[in-house]
């Protein structure tokens, strides 16, 4: 086997390292320098709003350590919302005072607007309030996604499956949201369900605690999926323990054949960096099945090295991960990394579908972005 390492990732890491650390600690002390001067009220005051925003960001690394995990289920949640919620309030007051900084520089804004004014602090409040009250309201549409698959191999039938990635379930996405998840699904009256990996938020705690398990076995068709980096995080045995209670087929550097005419190959996640390379993994597992050519889909949660499926004659990929950002205009910097970062996408005659997630990772929010679920038919 040959580890899938090269130049870009390890320079992918030190970007996030600046993304994670360096940013967000920059970005601090420029908003708690523009609240202690916007707000016309005592330094305790002041410094009280400060500490706040600080303290809710903390949150967020509590949340990635798992600190969580021993609270009331109810105050973790809590917890968890507002720190992971923090970074992206964060994100857009930088961004807003970015703009009436520059404005000030030219002269487009008066010194006055920013310094001890209420009226300002009350504006940017009420602004930001409803960016997010949107944000909100706009994840919480599931938008269905119709898609078209062509197939150069004879079948026996159209089929029809539905397609997600990235449920997230956890603190956030609760037994209660992937319930109605299930209700849509079910609605479709699929063949079958592919789900390309991050079923799994980070902590095993609220699945277990919830039963989350028991919610998959109402989907009434067969669900085959591969593991994605969140479930590594979850710690690999108790994902896969998991998703052996939930009844879902994971495919981990394996395959599954439907009606001698369809075979699901599910990858293992780039997490693991000696899994096989994507054209040895399949002639390996293809090689076992009947010599008539069979419609290839493969899941690999990650959508790099998207050219690697086209020369191993793969007929479809589909992948997540990307999120597209979540949020703008975090969606321009996963634009710019991924070859298809979501959407509809084609090599050749390979077909691709990275998508944007059913659900998300910390704050329920989609500015510039959406929450779906891919209807395919294949014919």
């Amino acid at each position: 086997m040959c580890p899938e390492t090269d130049l870009a990732t390890k320079l992918m890491k030190y970007m996030w390292m600046i993304v994670f650390w360096v940013l967000p600690l920059v970005a601090i002390v420029y908003l708690a320098w523009h609240i202690w001067t916007i707000l016309p009220c005592n330094g305790w005051w002041k410094s009280l709003v400060i500490v706040l925003g600080v303290g809710s960001f903390l949150l967020l690394f509590l949340s990635v350590m798992r600190r969580f995990d021993t609270l009331p289920l109810p105050v973790a949640q809590l917890c968890y919302e507002v720190g992971t919620s923090s970074i992206m309030v964060m994100l857009y007051l930088v961004i807003l005072f970015l703009v009436l900084d520059l404005g000030r520089l030219v002269h487009l804004v008066p010194k006055s607007l920013l310094y001890h004014n209420w009226q300002s602090a009350l504006g940017i409040f009420v602004l930001i309030f409803g960016i997010f009250l949107y944000g909100n309201l706009h994840y919480k549409n599931k938008v269905r996604v119709p898609l078209e698959l062509k197939s150069y191999h004879p079948l026996p039938h159209e089929y029809k499956a539905v397609m997600l990635s990235d449920l997230h379930l956890g603190y956030h996405n609760t037994r209660g949201e992937f319930s109605r998840w299930v209700d849509l699904i079910n609605a479709e009256n699929p063949d079958f369900i592919l789900i390309a990996g991050d079923i799994i938020d980070g902590s095993m705690r609220p699945l277990i605690e919830k039963n989350m398990a028991e919610v998959f076995h109402s989907l009434k068709a067969p669900v085959y999926a591969c593991l994605g980096n969140h479930e590594y995080y979850a710690g690999s045995p108790e994902a896969q323990q998991f998703y052996k209670d939930a009844g879902i087929r994971l495919l981990v550097d394996e395959a599954a054949v439907i009606d001698s005419s369809i075979v699901i190959v599910g990858r293992d996640d780039r997490t693991n960096m000696r899994r096989k390379p994507v054209k040895d993994l399949i002639e390996s597992l293809t090689s076992s099945f009947s010599s008539e050519k069979l419609y290839t889909i493969i899941l690999d949660h990650q959508p790099y090295h998207l050219d690697r499926a086209e020369a191993a004659g793969v007929d479809f990929q589909l992948s997540g991960h990307t999120h597209r950002g979540q949020v703008w205009p975090i969606s321009w910097i996963t634009d710019a990394i991924y070859e298809c970062s979501w959407g509809s996408y084609q090599r050749g005659k390979t077909q691709y579908y990275v998508s944007s997630g059913i659900g998300i990772w910390g704050g329920k929010y989609r500015i510039g972005t959406q929450s779906e679920y891919v209807v395919a038919t294949i014919r």
